[in-house]
């Protein structure tokens, strides 16, 4: 109440704030995936191309899923990839092959229907995610109805660049995201997948509020001796701009996300009976069990359900339920990034920001493509060259599969070289940036500058108490300076510049444990 508003005799309450405005720290764990979803619309409207927030997979799966098909048919697939044999002359040079009635064989997808964002997002909620955000930039594209070439780093033409770059374009105007995810990515040539990730660094140094989590290319089926191209191709081609807004991680990780009633014959020579029964039941060696199921499947007056004759199918033969386990162990080798999306929210949840997401499991992973010795991890941590570190995921005897890596992309800097500390920096900023909106045409005067210097300092000594921040007390952990000949001149103010400084002394991972141990002398007795 002003004095001035007073004119008639009485008695006034003048209610004075107390307090001042508090920082309330922005969310640090949201992640934005960018991809293609089996659907994207619901309740009448399309969620194409529109950045929307989830909180849940049942959230994802009412926008993004196909509608289940009513009983008794099969349920309805949300990832239907389709897998080719192809009979091969002689033992193959890798491991990946079956060997079906002394014949060799390789089993290869059709590219055209291989796709990662649908089991990632089930990963991420695998591992404790939370709230994020889909944009989703299209649906599954049409089959090519033959295998990819043998050997051949598998690239999806349904995956076009200008898709994901346009759906990355869409989250421009959203600030609450903290993490750019696209699973799919690896599925692009080398050059389309390079210049994607240019441009999501691009957009995380504009904005100064996400990371990007990237998957690397040849991760899936790394050569045990060559996989060192796949990371010398991976650092050439992510550029030299906004790598401290960036991290990546190797190799790919073998989940048990998809189930084994999630793929049946219709998965295999795209649904080709007659092709798959010269497999299953050949002529030189039949299988009536199997013929009559088949004859089952194709019989028009037949109202068996494709889930009831695949049962039977893995029953009856032990040659298709080993091809069934082969695909369905390759479709679960996904890109990590999904993972560890879920992974940094629970540590984030649980821990703090400035927590580094490693040292911990990926629930439901079981196996990894490669495993990487101590010395391989030391060419991918450091990089004498270009200094770009790469998250390893390594495995460990009696200890299981562990993510054994918390840098950024940034790794010759020795500010932004850990993850943490990029994030945490992060959310100081954005906090306090948001928390500041308040005083934005208040007079540039003492008495504001000491309330924006309150405000701040109370917030982050709530952040150095949590362990945020290091010091043995606040004024060792952060200072806040504002005001004139401190951090502005009249020039400023004149200008109508307020200007504030905020140092902070960020908690960073112990990555290195060193002991020393030194013999001494036995003491008298």
């Amino acid at each position: 109440m002003s004095i001035l508003n007073i004119s008639t005799p009485g008695v006034y309450i003048n209610e004075v704030n107390a307090f001042s405005n508090s920082v309330n720290a922005v969310a640090t764990a949201v992640p934005a995936f960018i991809g293609y979803t089996p659907n994207a619309f619901y309740q009448g409207k399309s969620y194409n191309g529109k950045p929307t927030k989830i909180s849940s997979f049942f959230d994802f799966q009412a926008i993004y899923c196909l509608p289940d098909a009513p009983l008794p048919a099969s349920t309805t697939k949300q990832y239907n990839p389709q897998y080719y044999l192809v009979k091969q002359q002689s033992k193959p040079a890798d491991k990946n092959y079956l060997v079906i009635n002394g014949v060799y064989y390789v089993v290869v997808p059709d590219p055209n229907t291989i796709y990662y964002l649908y089991n990632s997002i089930r990963l991420f909620y695998q591992n404790g995610g939370g709230d994020a955000y889909i944009v989703s930039v299209g649906s599954y594209g049409a089959p090519s109805g033959k295998p990819a070439n043998q050997g051949e780093q598998v690239v999806n033409p349904n995956i076009l660049l200008h898709d994901l770059q346009a759906g990355l374009q869409m989250l421009l105007n959203e600030d609450e995201p903290t993490m750019y995810i696209c699973p799919d990515a690896t599925l692009l040539s080398i050059n389309d997948n390079a210049t994607l990730m240019h441009s999501m660094l691009m957009q995380n140094a504009e904005m100064e509020t996400a990371i990007s989590i990237f998957d690397i290319i040849g991760g899936k089926n790394p050569d045990p001796v060559y996989y060192t191209d796949d990371i010398k191709i991976f650092r050439e081609n992510v550029g030299t701009h906004g790598l401290n807004f960036g991290a990546a991680y190797y190799p790919f990780v073998a989940t048990t996300i998809m189930q084994a009633n999630e793929i049946d014959y219709t998965n295999i020579f795209g649904g080709d009976l007659k092709k798959l029964a010269s497999i299953i039941n050949p002529e030189d060696n039949p299988n009536q069990t199997v013929a009559a199921i088949l004859n089952k499947i194709t019989s028009s007056i037949s109202s068996a359900s494709i889930l009831q004759c695949n049962t039977e199918l893995l029953n009856a033969s032990s040659v298709y339920k080993a091809i069934s386990d082969y695909i369905l162990t390759d479709i679960n080798i996904l890109p990590p990034s999904g993972g560890m999306a879920g992974i940094i929210t629970t540590i984030d949840s649980n821990e703090g920001v400035w927590q580094s997401p490693a040292n911990t499991s990926i629930v439901g992973v079981v196996d990894l493509p490669i495993k990487l010795s101590e010395s391989q991890q030391a060419n991918l941590n450091v990089d004498a060259v270009t200094g770009k570190s790469i998250n390893a995921i390594r495995f460990f005897n009696g200890i299981g599969i562990l993510v054994w890596g918390a840098r950024t992309l940034d790794g010759n800097s020795m500010d932004w070289k850990y993850i943490s500390v990029r994030r945490t920096m992060i959310m100081l900023e954005q906090s306090c940036k948001r928390a500041t909106q308040a005083y934005v045409f208040q007079p540039n005067t003492k008495i504001t500058w000491e309330t924006v210097n309150s405000t701040i300092s109370s917030f982050l000594t709530q952040i150095w108490k949590q362990g945020g921040i290091q010091g043995a007390n606040a004024s060792e952990a952060f200072s806040v300076d504002c005001g004139l000949g401190i951090t502005m001149t009249s020039d400023d103010i004149l200008d109508s510049f307020m200007r504030v400084t905020v140092k902070v002394a960020i908690a960073r991972p112990g990555e290195f444990i060193v002991f020393t141990f030194q013999q001494q002398q036995v003491a008298s007795s």
